[in-house]
């Protein structure tokens, strides 16, 4: 199964954190059809050959993603979409 992880360090407070792991989750919802839920700190996104994880403790954002045969060829663009989201929302 493919898939990537990326890791960010953040300085930003915990609640802003958390409102920009949400606006990544309905941006996903929205353009993918992934439905997300949150789990404490961490926010689950599943739907559409995705399944992720995006968790933030220790100062550090964590995203996981596994996906799908047919999500596989989305690889690439997911993981840039992903990680400029993170570049130009976390802190």
């Amino acid at each position: 199964m493919a898939g990537f992880r990326l890791t960010k360090p953040y300085t930003m407070p915990k609640e802003d954190l958390r409102q920009a792991a949400q606006r990544l989750a309905d941006r996903l919802e929205r353009e993918h059809g992934v439905r997300s839920r949150w789990e404490g700190d961490s926010v689950r996104m599943k739907g559409g050959g995705i399944d992720g994880k995006l968790s933030f403790h220790d100062g550090l954002v964590d995203v996981s993603v596994r996906l799908g045969l047919l999500a596989s060829a989305f690889q690439g663009p997911l993981r840039a979409e992903v990680q400029r989201y993170l570049d130009e929302m976390i802190s």
